[in-house]
Parts: C-alpha cells; sequence; structure tokens
C-alpha cells in the first residue's frame, strides 16, 4: 500500500505520520516504533479506526484512555 512504500525516514516523520492516521488510522501499522509509542499519534489513530490499537505499543495498549477511545470507534477494537 501507499503507506508500506514510504520510506523509513517518512515513518518515523512525526507531522507526516500524524497527518496520515488522521485519515486512515491504520496507517500506523507503517509508522516507526517511536511514533507507535507516541500517545497524540496513537490517539488520532484510534480515533479515526479502532481497529489501529493493535498497531500501538505495548504501554500504549494498556492506557484506559487510548483504549477508550478505540472502543468508542469501533466496539470489537478488543478483539484480538
Amino acid at each position: 500500500g501507499i503507506y508500506a512504500s514510504a520510506s523509513e525516514e517518512l515513518q518515523s516523520d512525526r507531522e507526516v505520520v500524524l497527518a496520515a492516521v488522521q485519515q486512515d488510522g491504520w496507517a500506523l501499522v507503517c509508522a516507526s516504533e517511536e511514533l507507535r509509542a507516541d500517545r497524540e499519534v496513537v490517539l488520532a489513530a484510534v480515533k479515526q479506526d479502532g481497529w489501529a490499537l493493535e498497531c500501538a505499543s505495548e504501554a500504549l495498549r494498556g492506557d484506559r484512555e487510548v483504549v477508550l477511545a478505540a472502543v468508542k470507534q469501533n466496539g470489537y477494537a478488543l478483539w484480538d
């Protein structure tokens, strides 16, 4: 997909990734590990697509606000 073809540099660019996840939360799948642990980026992603919770860092998958935002967007977001 378009996100996978982005360079590593762009996958680590916070501004680019934040813009991408606001349009398509699942774009988080191609974000750098660092950005998958960025609370603002992950919150934006799960608010757009609850399934993006799967791509968040382990710490953020345990963050109540992040999980709640994901479930509000998609009630099935807790399913593995």
